[in-house]
C-alpha cells in the first residue's frame, strides 16, 4: 500500500471535459496500475465540465490509495494547453505522464515508463483507436478483468505496428519533430518541461499544442522516443470536437503555430511571462541618441548573454548576433535596410512598412509596441 502523504515520484495527468462515462472507465484503468516504489498521484484536469465529472473524481480519489488532485476553471472554448498547465501546478511529482481521460491504460503502463525513462528524452506514445461499437461494449467489469485490451481490430494493430517501425527510424534519425508527441500519452521530466514553461496557452482550439511544444522541446536538445513497441493506451471512441479540422489546416492554430520567431520559453505557458521577463538585447540604439531612448522608454537595459529577443536599430553598423528565438528590425530611416538584415528579421518595424518587401509581419514607427506584443 502506498501512503497519501508519500511525496510521488510520477504524476498522471488526465485531462477531461464532460465525458464522464468515459473518464470512470480511464480512472478505474489508472486503479488498477502495478504499484512503483515512490508511488504515483493523479490530477484530472478538467476544461470546465458542467456535469457530473467533479463528483466521479472526487468518488474516485476516496477509494484509492494514492492522491488524486482535482483542477478545472470556467468553460470558454477549448482550453486543452491551460488544462494541462493547471494540472502540473497541481503535481508534486517529478515525472509527468500526460494522458487523455478516453484513455484505458494496460495495468503496467506506469511501472513500464519507470522502468525506462531517461533525462533528456521524451516519450512519444500513441493509442490504439476503438471503433463506436467496441467502445460502448467496455465497462468497468471489462476493465478491471483486462478483458477489453484484446478487442483491438485487426487493422489498428497492423497500423500500429507500421507506426511503431516508423517511429524508432525517426528516433534514430534524432528527428526533431518525429516521433509526433500526441499529448494524450506522453512522458517527459518536469524540468524539461518547465525548460519550455509547458504548454503555450495561446492555443485555443482543437489542434497544434502539441507540435508547438515538441518543436520548443527539441530546441533544448531532448530526444524522443516513441513507446508504442512497449505500450499502448486504448482510446474510447467519442465525436470529434467542434473545432477539429483535420491536420489544423486553415486555422488560427497552425498559422500561429507556424510564426517565425517563436520563443523557446513561450509568454502564456506554465508561468505568465510579460516582455520585461524576458531577456531581450537592444542592438544600436546609442547610435540614434534621443530617438533610440524614446523608441526604448526606458526597457530593456538589463545585460543579457543569452538574449530570447534582439531588438536591432538600423542604420547602423551591427547585426542580429544569430542567438536569439525572435530578430526585431527596427529602422529609424526611410531608407530601406540590406537585404541580409530583412532576411534575418522576424518582425520589422519601419518608417513606411509598405516599400519593404517581406514575408515578416511589418509595423509602422508608431506601432512599436504592437511588434513587441506580438512577440511569443
Amino acid at each position: 500500500m502506498v501512503c497519501k502523504t508519500t511525496r510521488p515520484d510520477v504524476a498522471l495527468l488526465v485531462s477531461t471535459f464532460e465525458r464522464p462515462k468515459n473518464l470512470r472507465r480511464s480512472l478505474e484503468s489508472i486503479a488498477l496500475q502495478q504499484r512503483i516504489q515512490e508511488g504515483f498521484e493523479v490530477v484530472v484536469t478538467d476544461d470546465g465540465s458542467r456535469d457530473e465529472t467533479a463528483d466521479i473524481v472526487a468518488s474516485f480519489a476516496r477509494s484509492v490509495d494514492f492522491p488524486v488532485r482535482f483542477t478545472t476553471h470556467t468553460h470558454e472554448s477549448f482550453h486543452l494547453s491551460r488544462c494541462r498547465n493547471e494540472g502540473v501546478r497541481a503535481s508534486l511529482a517529478p515525472y509527468l505522464l500526460f494522458l487523455d481521460g478516453d484513455c484505458i491504460l494496460p495495468r503496467d503502463y506506469v511501472a513500464r515508463h519507470v522502468a525506462r525513462r531517461q533525462r533528456g528524452v521524451v516519450v512519444a506514445g500513441t493509442s490504439c483507436y476503438l471503433d463506436r461499437e467496441t467502445s460502448a461494449r467496455i465497462t468497468v467489469s471489462t476493465v478491471k478483468s483486462g478483458e477489453c485490451l484484446l478487442w483491438i481490430p485487426a487493422g489498428e494493430r497492423k497500423r500500429m505496428a507500421a507506426k511503431s517501425l516508423r517511429a524508432w527510424v525517426y528516433s534514430l534519425l534524432r528527428h526533431p519533430t518525429l516521433p509526433r508527441l500526441s499529448g494524450g500519452n506522453v512522458a517527459l521530466w518536469r524540468e524539461d518541461y518547465e525548460r519550455v514553461n509547458g504548454y503555450d496557452e495561446n492555443f485555443v482550439g482543437w489542434g497544434c499544442e502539441d507540435r508547438d511544444l515538441q518543436l520548443r522541446l527539441s530546441r533544448r536538445g531532448v530526444r524522443f522516443v516513441p513507446s508504442m513497441s512497449w505500450t499502448l493506451t486504448h482510446h474510447l471512441w467519442h465525436p470529434p470536437h467542434a473545432t477539429f479540422v483535420r491536420n489544423s489546416t486553415g486555422t488560427d492554430n497552425l498559422h500561429y503555430m507556424q510564426r517565425k520567431g517563436r520563443l523557446t520559453r513561450c509568454r502564456n505557458g506554465l508561468h505568465k511571462r510579460s516582455l520585461d521577463d524576458c531577456d531581450v538585447r537592444v542592438i544600436g540604439a546609442r547610435a540614434h541618441g534621443a530617438r533610440g531612448e524614446a523608441m526604448l522608454k526606458g526597457r530593456f537595459t538589463r545585460c543579457v548573454r543569452r538574449p530570447e529577443v534582439e531588438i536591432l536599430f538600423h542604420p547602423g553598423s551591427e547585426t542580429f548576433s544569430g542567438q536569439a528565438d525572435c530578430n526585431l528590425l527596427l529602422v529609424m530611416d526611410p531608407e530601406p535596410p540590406p537585404t541580409r538584415l530583412v532576411r534575418k528579421a522576424h518582425l520589422v518595424v519601419c518608417p513606411d512598412p509598405r516599400r519593404l518587401e517581406t514575408t515578416a509581419p511589418r509595423f509602422g514607427l508608431d506601432r512599436f509596441d504592437d511588434a513587441l506584443n506580438a512577440i511569443w
